[in-house]
């Protein structure tokens, strides 16, 4: 009976892999190479590299800011966001004709390297990983649906797995890849160490993906987890004597004002806003180290300076936490370069392991398959398998 249980639960194991195993292979090397798509774009594209040879300060943000009026002076700030020490503060800007581009700045000496329109490498490989490039409607896409629904895989091969796999526990002491034993023992073998060696990646990935997938729900359905702040009131906008907005606060003024209400933010995104009505948005990193770099935010009245709202980890509820925790966790991000490392071997290692598996599976499927045709054919070797 055990025997009987065990293959039932091995069959469910493979035909978890089997029908989606193209996909989840895929979304797990998309997801791999964008774990370090920061590192592959310093590696490749010398104009997002900031080089500091004379080991500078970084240079506050408005002197960045300016750097960039004076190179393109028509063009609109949208947004800045502040990248790895090795890479370049990117500046978001829109062109007179109305057309979004980049400037990399280099945030130690304020030198504007480039200033380049379209996706960007780290861009393009979050949204392949994220929804394979399917399109939005609005609140949702089937793509992001079939990704995050990836989580149920893994979650439901670790579970499996692990019933399949008894004393799993051994191939931490006692590790087994025999190499001279054919090709079918040294996948399993692969198969097994690479599982065991990684339950706690499979742990991670499942449960941060499971997250997503609840939250495309949430998102399909208009549920929003935070209360944004109210657009600034018609009669506090200034105007000047010819009826136009009056000049807002200075950059500079409004991180004074973040810093003031959040003493330990490290600004690494802030939103400019596009109306007269919007807020300026200030988003960063804190104190707590396993929140991501949006967990600290303030928003700024772009005309009086006074906080519209603040938003830190202290006061959120078990939702909003989930959303600040599931991206470093997810990525790796949360020990900065080492930690990304290690996420990029594991998500290797899964990656080799949606292949091996898929091939253990087809190859005794296809001998099981064998064996059955041929006992069809032959009665006396039915006889002999019973």
């Amino acid at each position: 009976m055990a025997s009987l249980n065990r293959k039932r639960w091995f069959q469910i194991h493979g035909w978890l892999a089997l029908p989606v195993w193209v996909v989840f292979c895929f979304v797990c090397l998309t997801g791999t190479i964008a774990v370090v798509s920061h590192e592959i774009t310093w590696l490749a594209n010398p104009a997002a590299r900031a080089h500091n040879p004379d080991d500078l300060p970084r240079k506050p943000l408005p002197e960045l800011v300016d750097a960039v009026r004076e190179a393109a002076p028509q063009a609109h700030i949208a947004d800045i966001i502040v990248l790895e020490p090795y890479l370049v503060t990117a500046i978001g800007i829109r062109t007179p004709d109305g057309l979004p581009a980049r400037a990399y700045v280099n945030p130690y000496t304020a030198e504007v390297q480039a200033i380049a329109g379209g996706p960007t490498f780290i861009g393009f490989m979050r949204s392949l990983h994220g929804w394979l490039l399917f399109p939005w409607h609005h609140n949702y896409s089937v793509g992001y649906y079939l990704v995050a629904a990836m989580s149920l895989v893994t979650l439901g091969a670790l579970i499996t797995g692990v019933v399949i796999y008894r004393r799993f526990w051994r191939a931490y002491t006692r590790p087994q890849l025999r190499l001279g034993s054919g090709l079918r023992v040294f996948m399993g073998d692969l198969h097994r160490l690479t599982g065991a060696w990684s339950l706690w990646f499979l742990l991670i990935i499942g449960t941060t993906g499971l997250w997503y997938l609840t939250q495309a729900v949430l998102w399909h359905n208009e549920v929003d987890i935070w209360n944004h702040p109210d657009p600034v009131p018609l009669t506090d906008v200034p105007f000047t004597v010819d009826g136009k907005p009056a000049q807002p606060i200075d950059l500079a003024e409004a991180l004074e004002r973040a810093r003031t209400a959040l003493p330990s933010i490290e600004p690494s995104y802030i939103s400019l806003p596009e109306f007269s009505r919007g807020h300026i948005s200030i988003a960063g990193s804190g104190e707590n180290w396993l929140f991501d770099q949006y967990a600290y935010r303030a928003f700024v009245d772009p005309w009086s300076g006074e906080i519209a709202q603040l938003r830190q980890p202290a006061s959120m509820n078990a939702l909003q936490i989930l959303s600040h925790i599931a991206d470093p966790l997810h990525y790796g991000t949360l020990g900065g370069l080492w930690t990304k490392l290690l996420w990029f071997v594991f998500g290797l290692l899964l990656s080799a392991m949606s292949v091996t598996g898929f091939v253990i599976w087809g190859r005794r499927t296809t001998r099981e398959a064998g064996i059955r045709s041929a006992a069809k054919r032959s009665p006396a070797l039915e006889e002999v398998r019973t």
